[in-house]
């Protein structure tokens, strides 16, 4: 296991740094005048020049990525335009906008993100492999057929339809919830759980629904392979066949499928946190891509690619565990 981790440490780190030559070449070679875009259209040509000259855009393009892998591993420092800005490492850039480290932007945003990913994690989690495992074992009935039906209806509805839904019903009509909004855990937790409910749903709706058909689909399968017609032969019930010997087997799919996810939505989560009003990752991005803050676009691209490869990591290692058919290489 030490040495499977290593190894994808490794491949990490060279992901990542493919990651950030693709990244950087999309947003900053792309064609256009950051500087002008920056200043604005009513900017003489000197006031462009001199944001030029602060933004360091002078160099050639692999001399501005090797100053962005310096600040990556050893800081950088950045003219204000009234004085020196230092950024520690891992730097990601200075803000256009925000006139700040966007590490500093990030790290202010993560703990918003992650409570809407971790929270609704949980909940599409349970929701889609208890639905796929109860259809699967009360296979051929009504209720399999109801619930393939409702599967279906959650995959195929976007999110920001059930969200409004869910808005309209619980906090507008009947009052029973508050709108949502971010409390710091540490503040209130009852105002962090209360405020999220309704985003956490509104994703574990739309998720739950490709785990519980990739569970159902799964669980099939390992049931009708010729060890759990064995166990069947020794007199065992249907229920210790399932949760006992067949479960492991079909959940060990959704492992890969979550890290994925999981990782995933820390960039991901846009329409969420736009339709909400939470000031996360996913609503930063939005925000800059309208400003043109390429620092901070590259900086959401790049902490998204970082923890989709160390979900992916790690849903490795817990594969293996969970099924012991699969070898670590």
């Amino acid at each position: 296991m030490t040495g499977f981790l290593l190894r994808r440490l490794g491949g990490a780190v060279f992901v990542l740094l493919a990651l950030s030559v693709v990244v950087y070449l999309v947003f900053y070679a792309a064609p256009g005048d950051v500087a002008q875009i920056v200043c604005g259209e009513r900017c003489s040509p000197a006031q462009v020049a001199q944001v030029h000259d602060r933004l360091q855009l002078g160099d050639p393009i692999y001399v501005q990525y090797w100053h962005f892998l310096q600040g990556l591993f050893a800081g950088r420092d950045f003219s204000s335009g009234v004085g020196v800005v230092h950024c520690d490492a891992p730097c990601l850039g200075l803000s256009y906008r925000q006139d700040s480290p966007v590490t500093d932007i990030l790290v202010n945003k993560l703990p918003v993100t992650g409570s809407l990913v971790i929270g609704a994690f949980v909940l599409w989690i349970l929701l889609g492999v208890g639905t796929g495992l109860l259809s699967a074992w009360k296979r051929g009935g009504a209720i399999e057929r109801t619930l393939t039906g409702l599967t279906l209806i959650g995959f195929s509805t976007p999110v920001f339809v059930i969200g409004l839904v869910l808005i309209i019903v619980f906090c507008s009509t009947l009052g029973w919830l508050p709108f949502p909004q971010y409390t710091p855990f540490s503040d209130n937790p009852e105002q962090w759980f209360w405020g999220l409910l309704l985003p956490w749903i509104s994703l574990a709706l739309i998720e739950s629904a490709k785990y519980a058909r990739l569970v159902r689909s799964s669980m099939l399968e390992t049931l009708a392979e010729d060890h759990v017609r064995t166990f069947r032969a020794y007199g065992l019930t249907e229920r210790a066949i399932v949760g006992k010997h067949a479960l492991r087997g079909a959940v060990a799919p959704v492992i890969a499928l979550s890290a994925l996810d999981a990782g995933s939505m820390f960039g991901g989560a846009v329409l969420t946190e736009s339709l909400f009003g939470i000031q996360g990752i996913g609503k930063l991005l939005v925000d800059s891509v309208r400003q043109v803050d390429l620092p901070v676009v590259v900086g959401v691209v790049m902490t998204t690619g970082f923890f989709v490869v160390l979900a992916n990591a790690l849903a490795d290692a817990l594969y293996a565990m969970a099924d012991r058919r699969v070898v670590l290489q």
